[in-house]
């Protein structure tokens, strides 16, 4: 789905932004929360991160018609310690309470060397990578995962234990871009999935990785949030408020000198740009690199909108009597 569009129309950003706060706010979103969430799937969208894009906007309208979380949240720090916070997302989208989370940490771990924060009772909070940029841009080391309420059973998968989670790690550089690793650890290990026997042909540990990392998941972005581990103990008020996030960010400087460590990763950087690439890519980058290419030359030249993309945005156009982008 993030792989570019073969056959695609260029739409300009701000016209993308404008369709996507125009349909939330036909379903009762705020004109500030609106604009907030445009802008952020929008940015997605020049990444090329396309599954948590504006594409999304079709996902969460319906969520929000059918009353499954609140479209007025009211998010609130409910715990604030010198290095941790947390902060309840009242029933809304898990953007405004991880924005929330992202920036405090960011300022906490400026002030004391790191930081760490929990949010709860929301929904989906989108790409990880979106609030570990965050402190990225202060020159903080960063990382983000999110869990969700499970329906485990005895005669599941294992692999179904490690849910469907995101996780993002960030690093500074200097004049190089930002080391940005942004994915969901299980991959498409869904039950029944034929990717599982091929991987584990391909490499015997692959599967056990990805169930490991999307433990971690559950575990710290799920659990430690207050999601229980059975669904039938849950208690919330909105039916689709079933996710937290965790959030660390650390102060690089406390260790070594921030200058230096950015020399140090843009020559790092730079000697991988020399290696020789993976089989099928024509160059040898590390993560976050051609997302960092693409969101400064697509702002000029417009999003690629691929044809599922496109259908997907003129049916919420048809539902919610929005303008098309293009």
């Amino acid at each position: 789905m993030n792989i570019p569009p073969s056959e695609f129309i260029r739409v300009p950003p701000e016209k993308l932004r404008a369709f996507v706060a125009d349909a939330f706010r036909r379903v009762d979103v705020s004109e500030e929360d609106a604009g907030v969430l445009a802008d952020l799937l929008v940015c997605n969208d020049l990444r090329g991160v396309f599954s948590h894009g504006s594409r999304l906007v079709a996902y969460y309208t319906e969520a929000l018609r059918k009353d499954l979380l609140n479209p007025r949240p009211k998010p609130q720090v409910v715990g604030d310690g010198p290095a941790t916070l947390t902060v309840d997302g009242d029933g809304g989208l898990g953007y405004f309470p991880a924005l929330i989370a992202a920036r405090a940490i960011s300022r906490k771990a400026q002030d004391i060397g790191v930081a760490a924060a929990v949010t709860r009772s929301h929904g989906h909070i989108g790409a990880a990578g979106i609030y570990t940029r965050i402190p990225l841009a202060e020159g903080l080391f960063a990382y983000c995962t999110s869990g969700h309420q499970l329906s485990l059973r005895p005669d599941g998968g294992i692999l179904a234990a490690a849910g469907a989670s995101p996780m993002s790690f960030a690093v500074p550089a200097g004049e190089e871009p930002p080391l940005v690793l942004d994915f969901m650890p299980r991959l498409d290990y869904h039950p029944n999935s034929p990717n599982v026997d091929l991987a584990a042909h391909m490499s015997s540990s692959a599967p056990f990785r990805a169930l490991g990392l999307g433990a971690v998941c559950q575990t710290l972005g799920g659990l430690l949030t207050g999601i229980p581990a059975r669904r039938e103990r849950a208690q919330r008020l909105w039916e689709g408020a079933t996710q937290g996030a965790f959030l660390i960010a650390v102060d690089l400087n406390r260790f070594i000198p921030l200058d230096e460590f950015r020399r140090e990763m843009d020559d790092y950087v730079r000697q991988v740009h020399q290696m020789r690439p993976l089989p099928g890519y024509d160059r040898a980058l590390l993560p976050g690199h051609l997302e960092w290419e693409r969101e400064r030359e697509w702002a000029v030249v417009g999003v690629p909108v691929g044809k599922e993309h496109q259908e997907i945005l003129q049916k919420v156009a048809r539902e919610l009597g929005v303008e098309k982008p293009w």
